[in-house]
């Protein structure tokens, strides 16, 4: 997951946009010190595949990472691609002289499974992508550390702080399980619908505010043989931004807690749901969706908007750096917030933003010291700016990235967005909390999309998948407030 397109008009208004970042605390003005954030906590470190993996502890190098040692990185070679953590390798040899072995996969299960089930894993994971192993899962099996530790180390670049006070407020949260930091979400990521500036111009279409407006745009791009709207149909994921965006934003914060914290009326009995569900079932009942949409993996379906063959398309702000190469160059990609429905709680600028693509460190890892001390730099303003660089996205490090860096057109659109929302974002935590009800709501949207069911059957199944976790005595240990 990342962000950034070909464009030539990179430049425009760089200064307008950096200072505009600058105030939203999600770039650093050059004066401005930034900070460092990771996790970790627990264990002395000792318990390496070979030799002692603890050296002296310092000011510099608080957990004690010892020269020589090796650090075992696998990371999700995805949007994002793994150039990055390959730049924090040759700067953590450079520095520490601790050498890394690296795998950049999509495999994460299949290749990590085994490894865990054997006590035998890597040090640092990018635990991410449509082959995530569940981090709930992998919490209530004891395989994760409690990050405590490094959040509450100094952080690199001032050390008067603690890491997790350096960190954009609310990014820690999708991290917790029963009140403990266990996974660092690292990328600060944005969701909801995408468009090209250039089709727009040229279609002379208006970025729709309300519900109708956006029915109006794919409904005339229907009639030029354009598709209204894309999903990546063979991962119901991407048209859940759609559809629990909708149900946030006609219900407000209080219809997003209600499912979070499994309330019987989350789905069946909850208006916004009901209201959400058939604005988006509107789109596929009036044959708006972009031809064979439900059928295509997030790249096939992607690359089709890419080549003009729909209006918007539903995903995070991955998407860009994901499609650089599948990108026209004056495409001029750019985000909207979900438009409104009438009576809609919260504003039209309100969007799902917080952190994505967690980074784990294994309880059993080798390295621990290494491992702390390796999480404890990817927030520091060098590693975040080096992330920016290679993947075009924001960290959630507060004035993470150097104003050097130059950002692509539908990143820059993206901090525009989180400007413009200012407190007015929301995030869902039940698909962190309870994987498996967040795949039975995957599962229902995927058969809504097909018209194999209805709205009402929608709810029926959604609610159900609430009203079983609810059965489960640990889900009272989770709570939205």
């Amino acid at each position: 997951m990342g962000s950034t397109a070909h464009h030539g008009g990179e430049d425009v208004g760089r200064r307008d946009l950096i200072k505009r970042s600058a105030a939203l605390g999600l770039v650093a003005t050059p004066a401005m010190g930034l900070l460092s954030a990771c996790a970790s906590g627990g264990g002395d470190g000792d318990n390496s595949d070979g030799g002692n993996t603890k050296g002296k502890a310092s000011k510099d190098n608080p957990f004690g990472a010892k020269s020589g040692s090796k650090l075992d990185v696998v990371v999700f070679k995805g949007g994002y691609g793994d150039d990055y953590a390959k730049a924090w390798e040759a700067d953590f040899s450079k520095k520490l002289g601790i050498t890394s072995t690296h795998t950049g996969t999509q495999e994460i299960t299949g290749k990590l499974q085994p490894r865990f089930n054997a006590g035998n894993p890597p040090d640092v994971v990018d635990d991410s992508g449509a082959q995530q192993i569940k981090i709930d899962v992998l919490y209530k099996n004891g395989s994760l550390l409690d990050l405590s530790e490094v959040l509450d180390a100094p952080s690199v670049d001032d050390p008067s702080k603690k890491v997790r006070d350096t960190l954009i407020p609310g990014t820690l949260d999708p991290g917790v399980q029963e009140g403990k930091v266990v996974a660092l979400n690292y990328i600060y990521t944005v969701w909801g619908l995408w468009y090209s500036g250039k089709l727009f111009k040229e279609k002379g279409w208006t970025p729709p505010k309300t519900w109708d407006d956006f029915l109006a745009i794919c409904q005339d791009a229907k009639k030029q043989g354009i598709g209204g709207l894309a999903h990546q149909g063979k991962y119901p994921y991407y048209i859940n931004v759609a559809i629990m965006d909708m149900i946030a934003k006609k219900g407000g914060i209080d219809a997003v807690k209600a499912i979070d914290n499994l309330d019987p009326k989350a789905f069946v009995g909850s208006a916004a749901a009901q209201a959400g569900v058939e604005a988006i079932y509107e789109v596929v009942e009036k044959g708006l969706l972009m031809p064979g949409t439900n059928g295509l993996t997030h790249t096939e379906s992607q690359t089709r908007w890419n080549q003009y063959k729909a209006a918007f398309i539903t995903c995070g702000s991955w998407l860009e750096n994901e499609q650089l190469k599948q990108t026209p160059t004056d495409f001029d990609m750019k985000f909207l917030p979900m438009p409104l429905l009438s009576g809609s709680k919260m504003p039209f600028e309100a969007i799902r933003a917080g952190s994505g693509e967690p980074f784990i460190i294994p309880a059993k890892a080798a390295n621990l010291p290494g491992a702390k001390e390796f999480m404890r730099r990817m927030l520091s303003k060098e590693w975040s700016t080096l992330f920016a660089k290679e993947a075009n996205s924001l960290t959630i490090l507060q004035d993470g990235v150097d104003p050097s860096v130059k950002l692509r057109p539908g990143t820059q659109s993206t901090v525009e967005a989180s400007k413009a929302a200012g407190s007015n974002t929301f995030r869902y935590l039940y698909p962190e909390w309870y994987s498996e009800m967040d795949t039975a709501i995957q599962n229902a949207s995927n058969e809504l999309m097909a018209k194999r069911i209805q709205p009402k059957e929608w709810l029926k199944r959604c609610q159900a998948a609430v009203d079983k976790q609810a059965k489960d005595p640990a889900s009272k240990k989770n709570r939205h407030e």
